[in-house]
């Protein structure tokens, strides 16, 4: 016999409702699901179809969207230890982002801080380094080396910057130095240089004479400063500069010492005396001959000496008392 189906056998079996149609997801959820329309006897066979459009991905994120239902059910199924974990998690998570945007928006800021913090620190490198060269007892002075001394005594200049010894090279007092020197008359000038990490060199350049003054039967050798050099009771083989009662600071000296600096050495070797009693009347007394040479002023005394080199050579002066050269372009030669 056939046993009739349902659970009230007095009333006569319904018909099947008709299922209600799932509306179409738009990518939205609705607050609360819809009736359950499902027959009893399908509960388990027949998934619902809010269920079902639930799991569909969400068109907007790519990712499955849970339904709102199951998420409250888990959010209360939760401990309150988890609660805090999620919290925190999402706390950190938040703290991430916000540095990460921090760092996208001052980039150009720190790179700029980083270049000043560069250049701080170079400068600072750069004045340590100077630091050390100026004051360190590692770059001292401690050695004095003496060149170019001939009637100078070298001993003597050494003793006379001795005083600088132990100061650093970058501290030398280079103006005591220059005062210290000055006292030597026979030292025209002087370069000094430092040579790490502890010597100072000083070249010399002595005074050299270019002729000799008779001042009260003496004879002073003078350069062309009109320093005088060495005394002696004897000519030397120096031209004789005659300026009469003029002293060293004269026109007339200058002009005689310019013309005497202007001559080739084979011709300054010929002269004798030097004779100037203003600036624009030398005259020049050559040695082995009574010839006298007429030079005028100082102005063109390099072409004035090139003319008298030649015409000493003529055979037609070689005789002759007098060659003026005073105007180079037309020399003369004559006997008065």
């Amino acid at each position: 016999m056939k046993r009739p189906e349902g659970f009230d056998p007095h009333s006569a079996p319904e018909p099947d409702a008709p299922k209600a149609r799932a509306p179409k997801n738009r990518g939205f959820r609705t607050s609360t699901p819809g009736p359950d329309t499902r027959l009893p006897g399908k509960a388990s066979s027949d998934a619902s179809p809010d269920a079902g459009a639930g799991s569909k991905p969400n068109p907007g994120t790519g990712r499955t969207a849970e339904p709102e239902h199951d998420r409250a059910e888990s959010v209360a199924s939760e401990s309150p230890a988890a609660v805090r974990r999620r919290l925190r998690k999402a706390a950190r998570a938040r703290l991430r982002f916000e540095r990460a945007e921090v760092r996208r928006f001052t980039r150009r800021s720190r790179r700029r801080r980083a270049t000043w913090i560069t250049v701080g620190a170079v400068v600072a490198t750069l004045g340590v380094v100077l630091a050390i060269a100026v004051y360190s007892p590692i770059l001292a002075l401690r050695e004095i080396t003496i060149e170019g001394t001939s009637r100078v005594s070298e001993e003597d200049v050494r003793a006379a910057v001795e005083e600088q010894m132990g100061t650093p090279l970058a501290l030398i007092d280079f103006d005591s130095i220059h005062s210290e020197l000055a006292a030597f008359p026979l030292i025209r000038s002087y370069v000094t240089e430092t040579v790490p990490p502890n010597t100072l060199r000083i070249q010399v350049v002595e005074r050299a004479a270019i002729g000799s003054i008779e001042r009260s039967g003496s004879f002073d050798e003078v350069d062309p400063a009109g320093v005088v050099i060495s005394s002696s009771a004897e000519r030397s083989g120096l031209p004789l500069i005659d300026v009469g009662d003029k002293g060293v600071d004269s026109a007339a000296f200058a002009s005689a010492v310019e013309v005497l600096l202007a001559m080739p050495q084979e011709v300054a070797d010929k002269v004798d005396v030097v004779t100037a009693t203003t600036a624009d009347d030398v005259q020049l007394a050559l040695k082995e001959t009574s010839a006298r040479v007429v030079w005028g002023s100082a102005r063109s005394s390099e072409l004035k000496a090139q003319v008298l080199a030649r015409m000493l050579q003529l055979p037609e002066c070689a005789s002759l008392a007098i060659v003026d050269v005073s105007a180079p372009l037309a020399p003369i030669c004559s006997p008065q």
